[in-house]
């Protein structure tokens, strides 16, 4: 077609784009010297303990509850299940945060019952905040498997004589492990990229540490940080896509009868982890708009994020569409596609890092909106190509053909048909990011103009501040925004997770 090479020029400039923070940051890393002693070791193992304990914390509580929501006879399983993957829409810090204020001498709940609850915070805080806000991921993953296991295999093994237990556990849960794996390593993707709950609950991992050092004019030691950083989430990357999901054609889900006290604790775990993820996060910061409603709160910090993130929201859309389009004219497309999904692997702090020091080498461009609003395009860009290219696909795949044998050009092909059926998806895209944009942290913290304060960026205000309670308004707002971008990416990936 006449369209594809500029289309594939298009893709090549946004895929350049979005690989260029990282070879500024590569090549300030090589061109620094700097010394990389114990303290390196010591924020490596930091890291590592942190993700690998909330990688298992992860396991221990979105397994069980995937198999309860997969089988049990419990009524309103769907109910149960949207409201056990609900944790996805509050991002770990503002659950770090709610923690940080609610536990420990003085905190929210000694005030108002007078027990003397012990700090959350330090590494054991940091595994239980991102436990909390991580194990959707794993209860997704596998009760997607399950729920495509079909009934009969599970009765082969009962008529053997193999009891319940034992049926499952030898049976069943290894037909589901690569989904389990596979929701692993989510988790230690999340975990690893984090910025903000580790640096609430005071763990030095790498995230923190390479804030520190850009606080202290440490751009060197920041660099070659993110580069090992990013070298670990490659690491993390590469395991992802070598873990095959075994896809099998969906059954009959076996029904388990729990009876009466097994309802009863199953009914009593789901509960208390949704208190520990919910309940207590929005308790904490509805008490606080209660007894300080919107003192300290701007209501300009709300247009600017408004503002930066339909920015993005529009760029996102407008250089997601050559990239998608090129992914279906063949090979070469879909490489630069690839290429332009790096940003997503990135951590929001290691992408702010580049980004700053190519705001110091272009003075025009640094401390600018137009480099948050590139940080964030660079960053949510796959979200938007993977709302566009599968309704390009179908549009492409004949409807437009036809089209164009009737007599209609390229334009009006686009326009009459192409455009009606990929709308639904470029509002997705455009929404999809907005509603991203406005919840990112680390990469606004380093990158926004000076004054300039988002929702996200005054939470972080009032948390070094100690005010606490100015807090209620943003993080509520944050609370909805993330919700609503958990909701449209239940929706985008129902046929996948299926939630019935």
């Amino acid at each position: 077609m006449t369209r594809a090479p500029v289309v594939l020029g298009l893709s090549a400039l946004v895929a350049a784009a979005a690989l260029a923070p990282v070879a500024v940051l590569l090549g300030m890393g090589i061109g620094a010297e700097v010394a990389l002693g114990d303290r390196t070791l010591e924020v490596a193992a930091n890291s590592l303990l942190l993700t690998g304990l909330t990688v298992v914390g992860a396991i221990l509580v979105g397994v069980p509850l995937a198999f309860v929501t997969a089988y049990a006879d419990l009524p309103g399983r769907r109910v149960w299940t949207g409201l056990l993957a609900a944790p996805l829409a509050v991002p770990s810090y503002l659950g770090a945060f709610a923690y940080f204020a609610a536990f420990g001498p003085g905190g929210e709940i000694q005030g108002l019952t007078g027990l003397p609850l012990p700090n959350v915070d330090g590494l054991a805080g940091g595994t239980l905040v991102m436990t909390l806000y991580t194990y959707p991921f794993v209860l997704l993953a596998t009760r997607a498997a399950l729920r495509n296991l079909d009934a009969s295999t599970l009765e082969a093994a009962r008529t053997l004589g193999m009891p319940l237990r034992q049926a499952l556990w030898r049976v069943v849960l290894p037909r589901a492990r690569n989904s389990v794996a596979a929701g692993g390593l989510l988790v230690a993707l999340y975990t690893l990229s984090d910025f903000g709950t580790p640096a609430i609950m005071r763990v030095d991992t790498f995230t923190r540490v390479i804030f520190v050092e850009y606080n202290a004019f440490g751009l060197d030691r920041a660099a070659w940080l993110s580069i090992t950083l990013l070298a670990l989430v490659a690491v993390v990357l590469f395991l992802e896509s070598r873990v095959g999901v075994v896809r099998e054609a969906p059954g009959r889900p076996p029904e388990l009868p729990l009876g009466r006290a097994g309802k009863a604790l199953a009914v009593a775990g789901m509960v208390l982890v949704l208190t520990a993820a919910l309940a207590v996060p929005i308790g904490v910061f509805g008490l606080w708009l209660v007894r300080e409603g919107g003192a300290g709160f701007d209501p300009a910090t709300l247009m600017n994020s408004t503002t930066a993130s339909l920015l993005a929201a529009l760029a996102a859309v407008a250089a997601a569409l050559p990239v998608a389009y090129a992914a279906t004219t063949g090979r070469l497309g879909r490489l630069l596609e690839r290429a332009a999904y790096v940003g997503f692997g990135v951590p929001g702090i290691v992408l702010g890092t580049a980004l700053v020091m190519v705001g110091l080498n272009l003075d025009f461009f640094y401390q600018s909106l137009a480099l948050l609003v590139f940080a964030y395009v660079v960053r949510f860009l796959p979200l938007a190509v993977g709302n566009i290219r599968p309704p390009l696909e179908r549009a492409e795949g004949g409807l437009v053909g036809a089209a164009r044998s009737l007599g209609a050009g390229p334009g009006e092909a686009f326009r009459r048909v192409t455009l009606p059926l990929i709308l639904p998806g470029l509002l997705a895209a455009a929404a999809l990011v907005f509603l991203e944009a406005m919840r990112e942290l680390p990469a606004t913290l380093l990158l926004r103009p000076s004054g300039f304060e988002t929702l996200a960026t005054h939470l972080w205000r009032v948390y070094e501040a100690g005010y606490f309670g100015r807090g209620a308004v943003p993080a509520l707002f944050l609370v909805l925004v993330s919700g609503a971008a958990v909701a449209l990416m239940l929706k985008g990936e129902r046929s996948r997770m299926d939630l019935t």
